[in-house]
């Protein structure tokens, strides 16, 4: 007769649906993210070293534990049978073990559950192109990017290659192929995913995370020669992120490196997360949108007229479907899915947004019907 582990009697314990996080260390109790909020689980005794070891040692390999033992951080999946899979992370410190692990929802997340603007679904279907989804840690990137990858799968015919550190959504084919691979277990490192993707014969490729100039240069390079590219950042808006990926290069590259995100930028959607008006509903996602056009090319390319992308999203509801982070604000409030402090506590110019409300500027091209 097997006996049930030790870390699924903890994740049984604590979990619920408003929960997205656990953390174990060492001198606390457990502690979990519930609907945005740090909560200490009063209930449990405060961990010991022995504690963090066992619900550690309970989920990895023996391989894996030789390479903690040197010191190495540890990213790998875990699945709590019929209830959900997650993402860990085991890491020291003060010289002990500790864990956190991220909530995975078993079921593929679906576009129009999310609350993202209907253009994400064709930002989803281009043919070829750069798609980036970004935000801070927690914001829903990585949902969002399974919810499109999702999509492409239900309404297009294409081979989908993904290189994920760890795998969380998995994705049963449909329409589409797909072959998930794995860092560390189906492929060596991400350096030799990136190598051999393109070997691989994808339509539709996801890098899980565009983290250094290889992967940048990687994704460029399969959106140029006519893939569709979907990868993550952790910027906050399409500004910061044209500039993010400029940056990573040498300034002798840079302007190549504009003109080659002008050409094949299909769109940039930034997320975050925030406290909805009902308690119950928990968060409320509020995006940005920047989608190719020739004015958006121009900004990019341009280093002059960058600062100009937002003004270019501002104007470009009607005609391209684009919206700056403040539109999604000023219609969450319009719905009243969140209350006004918590807009222009999260606003980028909260000044604008707050002479919007008030009627002094017009807010016509803001409201999304």
């Amino acid at each position: 007769m097997s006996h049930e582990k030790a870390i699924d009697k903890l994740l049984n314990a604590v979990l619920d649906e408003d929960v997205s996080d656990m953390h174990f260390k060492v001198g606390s109790k457990p502690i979990i993210r519930k609907a945005g909020e740090i909560v200490h689980v009063d209930e449990f005794s405060t961990m010991k070293v022995e504690h963090i070891q066992r619900l550690i040692r309970e989920i990895i390999t023996d391989e894996q534990a030789e390479e903690f033992a040197h010191g190495n951080e540890l990213d790998l999946s875990y699945s709590l049978a019929d209830q959900a899979r997650f993402r860990v992370n085991i890491y020291h410190q003060r010289g002990t073990p500790a864990m956190v692990m991220r909530k995975i929802p078993f079921e593929v997340p679906v576009l129009d559950d999310l609350g993202l603007p209907e253009v994400v679904k064709e930002i989803s279907m281009e043919m070829r192109g750069l798609v980036l989804v970004t935000g801070a840690t927690g914001t829903g990137k990585s949902t969002t990017i399974a919810a499109m990858i999702n999509h492409i799968n239900m309404n297009r015919s294409a081979h989908i290659v993904t290189i994920e550190d760890p795998i969380e959504f998995l994705h049963s084919d449909n329409k589409c192929t797909i072959c998930q691979r794995e860092v560390g277990i189906d492929t060596k490192d991400w350096s030799t995913g990136l190598r051999s993707v393109f070997r691989q014969d994808p339509d539709v490729i996801l890098i899980g995370e565009m983290r250094d100039a290889e992967s940048i240069s990687t994704a460029l390079i399969g959106a140029e020669t006519g893939h569709l590219v979907l990868s993550t950042l952790h910027t906050t808006n399409a500004m910061e992120t044209i500039s993010r990926i400029i940056d990573v290069f040498p300034q002798g590259q840079q302007h190549l490196i504009r003109l080659q995100l002008g050409q094949l930028i299909s769109g940039i959607v930034s997320q975050r997360l925030l406290p909805a008006i009902k308690e119950e509903d928990g968060r409320v996602l509020a995006a940005e949108v920047l989608v190719q056009s020739s004015t958006v090319n121009a900004c990019i390319i341009n280093p002059e007229k960058t600062y100009l992308l937002t003004e270019t999203m501002e104007k470009s509801y009607s005609q391209y479907g684009m919206q700056t982070f403040d539109m999604a604000l000023y219609n969450l409030l319009l719905d009243e899915k969140i209350d006004r402090e918590v807009a222009l506590a999260t606003a980028s110019n909260p000044t604008k947004l707050d002479l919007r409300l008030k009627g002094i500027e017009t807010a016509s091209d803001w409201r999304m019907e």
